[in-house]
């Protein structure tokens, strides 16, 4: 190839076509230079229709053992089935060489997931998470906020992602079989605690309340987090599908100047309506009426929230996978952390007290 010529996209197989693959990961590597959804793996004939629909480029396949049995013919795979599979149909990408994004949570246990690092490091194959959460307008724009010292040094970080739905909607997130890996704490709360390390680094303490709250449902619908960083810091988290109305989305307390969030970034509305992020018009730019409030309450600013950059994402797993010496944009290391702390949580729920790590 000469050097003017452009680069081969990276080929792409897409394990689930529900609405983790349908709507977050299938328009954002057919939107990201340098990558080319080739195959996604669905038997349901609704959604090999959807997908014929929305990417007829992309062949759909029956099994994952189908798509790995030829990994000669991509570059890249793609997991967004259902938590219990994470585990196993990454160890089977992995073992065909394959480079591999997991959606969240990576696996159903700490060990699996440090099992899966070591898996990749041990092929040395790209192995990555997709915490797209990292990449919500407001959760980058605390970041700049705690990173520049415009809060100064901070105490206290206070994050949500509630919802009011008091009926279980059907299907696997709802089950009760701890294999499902189901329940808000695992959901959302994946995103919760992937933000609080983030942000503020390594947990030392963990104190949670978790609960089954809704009539008909078996799986927990609402918790509490309470995490004591080594740092110092506190960080307070909840998640739940019971509240009818909602707290800030992220209050960020620090002894120079806190920083108040409400309501959600739009980039998830946005790909579940059909909006993509080469379109025509800014991407995961934030309403003014949802701007966050810098300051004191003596002197109180609006402050615009950062643009939403889903898209980075695999922006990463591009420059990852074209040059072997850039990380990926998610350590997978990183969602074993996150994975402690969440089963941290569940020992202290189950027993009334509070965990301590390492």
């Amino acid at each position: 190839m000469s050097s003017d010529e452009t680069p081969r996209p990276f080929r792409v197989g897409l394990i689930g076509y529900g609405l983790a693959g349908s709507a977050f990961h299938a328009p954002l590597i057919a939107t990201t230079p340098g990558l080319r959804l080739d195959a996604v793996v669905t038997a349901n004939p609704e959604r090999r229709a959807q997908l014929q629909r929305e990417h007829p480029g992309a062949r759909a396949v029956d099994t994952p053992e189908q798509l790995l049995a030829d990994p000669d013919a991509l570059d890249l795979v793609v997991i967004a089935s259902p938590n219990r599979t994470h585990a196993p149909l990454a160890r089977a990408a992995l073992r065909a060489g394959l480079a591999t994004v997991v959606d969240k949570p990576l696996a159903g246990t700490a060990a699996e997931a440090l099992e899966l690092c070591r898996l990749a490091e041990s092929r040395n194959v790209l192995l990555s998470v997709f915490q797209n959460r990292r990449w919500d307008g407001d959760f980058l724009t605390a970041a700049r906020l705690v990173r520049g010292g415009a809060l100064g040094r901070v105490h206290r970080f206070e994050s949500r992602f509630e919802r009011f739905r008091p009926k279980p909607k059907p299907g696997w997130r709802e089950l009760a079989d701890p294999a499902e890996a189901g329940g808000t704490l695992y959901d959302l709360g994946s995103h919760l605690v992937d933000q609080a390390l983030t942000l503020f680094g390594p947990v030392e303490t963990v104190y949670a309340e978790i609960d089954v709250r809704r009539d008909g449902a078996v799986v927990d619908d609402d918790a509490f987090l309470a995490l004591t960083h080594a740092s110092g810091t506190r960080s307070h988290l909840w998640t739940s599908a019971l509240t009818p109305l909602l707290g800030p989305r992220l209050r960020v307390l620090g002894d120079a100047a806190g920083y108040v969030k409400s309501g959600m970034d739009p980039q998830e509305a946005d790909l579940r309506s059909g909006l993509r992020p080469d379109g025509d018009r800014p991407w995961g730019a934030d309403q003014p009426a949802h701007y966050g409030t810098l300051g004191t309450d003596e002197a109180p600013i609006p402050l615009p929230t950062d643009p939403g950059d889903y898209p980075a994402f695999y922006a990463g797993i591009v420059a990852a996978l074209a040059d072997p010496g850039t990380p990926a944009p998610v350590d997978p290391h990183d969602a074993v952390a996150t994975l402690t702390v969440l089963e941290a949580a569940r020992t202290s729920a189950a027993t009334g007290t509070t965990v301590r790590l390492g």
